[in-house]
């Protein structure tokens, strides 16, 4: 770490950003911390006291005065998770890596935390792994999350809207999983589905990784037409809920739990997808 490359972070930032908060992330996400001479350097280049500074660093949980480990694992305790079983998820993490929430195992690889609230109550006991999003973990899968963490994972270090996190579905009808666990896509599990149309039949695999477009498609379907989509296992065809706010076509609704559906946009190539968490047909 140098000074000059310090100053030049810093001055890219203020020059296309103007936001204190973004120039304090992006020297974050080179340093996984906030080194003092950063925080001078900020204060000289936008002319701010460096007590403003500090306070906007200091204000916010997501930044840190001291170096944090390649990886983040955060667990929320919020009211949603807290009830949900929040607290011994988070026991389980500090067991298992034998360090306290805000610590930072002796190896330099995990910083662990625990936040109020990630944004994703729904979800909940929820875990954030370098923004990948996981769902109603249990104590069981703490083991696989931290070995996840391990491995590596392309970081999302706050892109808006970005939140990346694997879901669980099943058919709406039968309630039979759809999960693939023999073809995989972005490293998961991929969701199996028989897609229609113009009277032929195929496979369609789709991303179990929420907010990834990944897909795999046996049957050539032309571009923007819409297709049925059906279970592998009933051969039932996925309810419609809902429309597309991109092309307008019929949403297919995947099962996740009683009032929760992913749904995914029937035309061929449209970027469509709603993780709808009030969809009282769902049961």
């Amino acid at each position: 770490m140098s000074s000059e490359e310090i100053e030049k972070i810093v001055s890219d930032y203020v020059e296309r950003q103007g936001s204190i908060i973004a120039v304090l992330e992006a020297v974050q996400n080179r340093y996984r911390y906030l080194p003092e001479e950063a925080l001078r350097i900020v204060a000289r280049q936008t002319g701010r006291r460096l007590v403003d500074i500090y306070g906007v660093a200091t204000f916010y949980k997501a930044f840190s005065l001291k170096p944090r480990g390649k990886h983040l694992i955060s667990v929320c305790l919020g009211t949603a998770c807290h009830v949900r079983g929040g607290q011994a998820i988070a026991e389980e993490f500090m067991s298992q890596l034998q360090i306290k929430a805000g610590e930072t195992t002796p190896d330099g690889e995990i910083t662990f935390e625990t936040v109020n609230c990630l944004g994703a109550c729904a979800l909940g006991p929820t875990v954030v792994v370098d923004g990948h999003y996981y769902p109603h973990v249990t104590r069981s899968q703490v083991g696989g999350i931290i070995a996840d963490a391990l491995a590596g994972m392309e970081r999302d270090d706050g892109a808006a809207g970005a939140r990346l996190f694997p879901i669980h579905v099943s058919c709406p009808n039968c309630k039979r999983s759809l999960m693939d666990y023999d073809r995989r896509l972005d490293g998961h599990p991929s969701i199996a589905c028989v897609i229609a149309y113009d009277g032929r039949k195929g496979r369609l695999g789709l991303s179990s990784l929420y907010g990834s477009r990944a897909s795999e498609v046996e049957l050539e379907v032309p571009m923007n037409e819409p297709c049925r989509f059906y279970c592998p296992h009933c051969h039932e065809e996925m309810p419609h809920y809902s429309n597309c706010v991109e092309c307008g076509s019929p949403m297919a609704a995947l099962y996740i739990r009683r009032g929760c559906a992913y749904e995914v946009c029937t035309s061929r190539g449209c970027p469509g997808h709603l993780l709808n968490l009030d969809q009282p047909n769902m049961k």
